[in-house]
C-alpha cells in the first residue's frame, strides 16, 4: 500500500542487502490473525465497531493493538446494515454462550482478506473479505463464534503471550544480524511456531463454537460450511503466495484442513435439531449487496501485472511472468520460480537532495557509486545505480513525481540481459494515469441478484469482473459445489464493478 512521502517512514531502506530482506517481514499479532505494518499510516477514518452487549474492558496493551489492527486492516469498514447483522448475531451468540457477562465489540475491517480474529479482552474482527465469502448469517454466526471460544479459552491470551516472546525473537535476531537470509529465517521459524500453536487450538474452538451457534437457533453444519468454502477459496489463491501479513488469511491461522471439516460436522449432529437449522441466508444477502470486494483503489491495487494508484495518479507493469502483490509496506513483485523480486515504494527525500546523492545516501549497502546515473523518465526526474550482496546483485531507480520520490528496488540471483530489461522496462512504464483511467478506477462489489430462466453458473460467472477463475469463484463465493446448477428465483452473488 503505497502512502504520500509525507508520511513516516518506518524500516522501509536500513539493510536492504538481499531479496529476503525485500520479500519476507511476517509480523505476528496476538489471538488468530497475522497483522504487518511500516508505513501505513493510522486511517482517517472514524472508527465505527459494532455496538458490544456488554461492555469490553480496554487496556493500553488492547488499545494499542486496535489501533495497529485498523492501520495494517485499512480501517474500519462502514456500512450501517453489515453493522445492524453482526450486532444482532453476536448479542443472540453471547445469550447463548456460558458467559452471557463477556463483552464482545466486533469491527468491520476494510480488508479483501478473508480473516478474523480476537484479542483477549473479547474485541473480535471480521474483514469485509470474510463477510463476501460467507453465505448465510449462520455461517457468519460459525466465525463469531469460533472466535468467542477463543476468547472464552483464554487461547486469545496464550497468543498474546506467544507474540510477545515471538516480538522479542525478532527484535533480537534482527538487531544482531546484518544477514537478511539468517533474519528471514528465525522470522519464518517464528512464524510457524505460532501457527503450530494456534493449531492445536482450532478443534476445541470449533466444538465450543458450534455448540455456541446452536444454542443460538443457527444451524449447526455453518461452521462446516465455511471451512469447506474457506478450503475452496484457499485453492483458488494456491501458487500466488501473499507476501502481504494483511492477506494472511483465515487459513493461515485456522487450517480449514479435512479434519477441521469432519470434525465441526461431527459436531453439529449433536446439536442439529428443527430449532437449530436458521441459515438467514435472504437477510445476509440483503446486507452485503453492494459490499467492497478484494481491494479497495482509493489505496492502489493490482490488476494483473499493472499496479494502478488512482489516488496518487500513476501506474506501472511488471515484467512476464512476475506476480505483484500491494503490501502495507510496499509493492512486492517476485518472479516465478523465484531468482528476481522487485520492490515499489515511496520515500521522504528532500527536495534539495538530488536523487542520485539519495543513492548514494547509505540507506542501502553494497550500493556502486560509480554506477550511479542521472536520469529522464516519461518527463520525471530520476536516477539508477547498482549494488552488491552476497547472493543478490541489485538495480535501483529513484523517481520523483510530484512532491514524492519512489523507489523501484529490483533483485536478481545472477545479473542478466534478462534482468537488466526487465527493470528498465518496468521503470519506463511508469506513467501518469489520464483523467478517464482515474474515473474509471471503482472498486469491485458484490451484487445480489436473482437467477432467471436459462441461467446457468457459466453464464453468470461471465458476468463476474476482475476475477480470475470466474466459475470456479462464482461457486465458492455461493457455495455450491463442483457439479450443482442454479435453479430460477435463486439470489447469488456475483462480483460488479
Amino acid at each position: 500500500m503505497i502512502e504520500r512521502a509525507g508520511r513516516r517512514e518506518e524500516g522501509t531502506g536500513r539493510r536492504l542487502s538481499a531479496a529476503p530482506a525485500l520479500v519476507c517481514a511476517a509480523l505476528t499479532l496476538s489471538a488468530c490473525g497475522n497483522v504487518g505494518r511500516f508505513e501505513q499510516a493510522t486511517p482517517t477514518a472514524a472508527v465505527a465497531p459494532v455496538k458490544p452487549n456488554r461492555v469490553v474492558q480496554q487496556t493500553p496493551t488492547s488499545e494499542r493493538e486496535h489501533e495497529r489492527i485498523l492501520a495494517s486492516y485499512g480501517g474500519t469498514y462502514d456500512d450501517p446494515r453489515l453493522e445492524a447483522l453482526v450486532s444482532k448475531t453476536v448479542d443472540r451468540l453471547v445469550a447463548a454462550s456460558d458467559r452471557p457477562d463477556q463483552g464482545y465489540k466486533v469491527t468491520i475491517l476494510n480488508s479483501g482478506a478473508v480473516n478474523a480474529f480476537a484479542l483477549p479482552n473479547g474485541q473480535l474482527y471480521v474483514t469485509r473479505g470474510l463477510l463476501a465469502l460467507a453465505s448465510d448469517t449462520s455461517e457468519l454466526s460459525s466465525v463469531l463464534s469460533h472466535e468467542m471460544a477463543h476468547v472464552l479459552s483464554k487461547h486469545a491470551a496464550m497468543r498474546e503471550d506467544q507474540a510477545r516472546q515471538a516480538a522479542i525473537v525478532t527484535r533480537v535476531v534482527t538487531d544482531m544480524s546484518n544477514d537478511p537470509d539468517l533474519t528471514a529465517l528465525a522470522l519464518a521459524k517464528t512464524k510457524l511456531t505460532m501457527a503450530s500453536f494456534s493449531r492445536k487450538q482450532e478443534i476445541e474452538a470449533d466444538g465450543i463454537g458450534v455448540g455456541i451457534s446452536a444454542k443460538a437457533h443457527f444451524d449447526p453444519y455453518g461452521a462446516a460450511r465455511f471451512l469447506s468454502a474457506m478450503e475452496r477459496n484457499a485453492e483458488l489463491k494456491a501458487g500466488k503466495s501473499s507476501l502481504d501479513p494483511r492477506a494472511q488469511d483465515f487459513t493461515s491461522s485456522h487450517p480449514a484442513t479435512p479434519e477441521r471439516i469432519n470434525n465441526a460436522q461431527t459436531t453439529a449432529r449433536q446439536y442439529s435439531s428443527p430449532e437449530s437449522n436458521e441459515r438467514d441466508r435472504e437477510s445476509y444477502l440483503a446486507a452485503i449487496d453492494n459490499l467492497v470486494y478484494g481491494e479497495d483503489p482509493s489505496e492502489g491495487f493490482v490488476r494483473g501485472r499493472r499496479f494502478l494508484h488512482p489516488k496518487l495518479g500513476f501506474t506501472f507493469q511488471a515484467p512476464e511472468n512476475f506476480t505483484l502483490d500491494n503490501t502495507a509496506q510496499a509493492v512486492i513483485g517476485v518472479r516465478e520460480g523465484g531468482a528476481q523480486a522487485m520492490r515499489f515504494d515511496v520515500v521522504r527525500v528532500p527536495a534539495e537532495q538530488s536523487l542520485g546523492d539519495y543513492l548514494n545516501s547509505g540507506w542501502m549497502e553494497g550500493v556502486e557509486k560509480a554506477s550511479t546515473e542521472d536520469l529522464t523518465i516519461n518527463g520525471f526526474p530520476a536516477a539508477s545505480a547498482t549494488a552488491k550482496g552476497d547472493q543478490w546483485q541489485f538495480k535501483v531507480y529513484a523517481l520523483r513525481f510530484g512532491s514524492d520520490v519512489y523507489r523501484f528496488i529490483f533483485a536478481t540471483r545472477q545479473r542478466s540481459t534478462e534482468s537488466d530489461r526487465n527493470a528498465r522496462e518496468t521503470v519506463n512504464s511508469f506513467r501518469r494515469l489520464t483523467l478517464e483511467e482515474i474515473q474509471a478506477a471503482r472498486p469491485l462489489r458484490i451484487k445480489v441478484i436473482t437467477v432467471q430462466p436459462g441461467d446457468t453458473v457459466e453464464s453468470l460467472s461471465h458476468r463476474m469482473a476482475g476475477v480470475d477463475h470466474p466459475a470456479e469463484r462464482f461457486r465458492v463465493l455461493n457455495g455450491l459445489d463442483r457439479t450443482a446448477q442454479v435453479k430460477v428465483r435463486d439470489r447469488v452473488k456475483i462480483v460488479a464493478d
